[in-house]
């Protein structure tokens, strides 16, 4: 898949999360399939509203239907969620490490690549390589 398309992806599924009910109707799908109706049960919209909000999560392959008999259940696509989980936690781990490194340099140590070193330590070392 190519970037543009992979990022196409990501904006659907972002623009899809972006609603709160879509968002309370993936929490619902979370806990197991259900039905158009019952996904309506809780809101205050028509079932055709809910309909809606589902073809739009179908768009970003955020969930899928089935058919049951006379049944169509939707489903959670956790592979999907997983990730988005996974792009997020890209740039979550990026920001960690980059506080965890301030958090060293602000207490007085270095994580560099051979390990952390004291303040002393470095002080020590820059006169051992300004001596003669």
């Amino acid at each position: 898949m190519s970037n543009s398309e992979s990022d196409e992806r990501l904006d659907r599924a972002f623009l899809a999360l972006a609603d709160p009910v879509r968002r309370r109707i993936i929490a619902r799908l979370s806990r197991g399939p259900a039905t158009v109706t019952e996904l309506a049960e809780p809101f205050d919209i028509s079932t055709q509203a809910v309909s809606k909000h589902i073809q739009v999560l179908e768009q970003a392959e955020l969930v899928t239907r089935t058919r049951d008999a006379q049944r169509r259940p939707v489903h959670l696509d956790a592979r999907r969620l997983e990730e988005l989980t996974a792009w997020i936690d890209t740039y979550r781990l990026a920001h960690e490490q980059a506080f965890r490194r301030l958090d060293a340099l602000l207490t007085g140590e270095d994580a560099g690549p051979s390990g952390p070193h004291t303040k002393e330590k470095r002080n020590d070392e820059r006169t051992d390589r300004h001596r003669p």
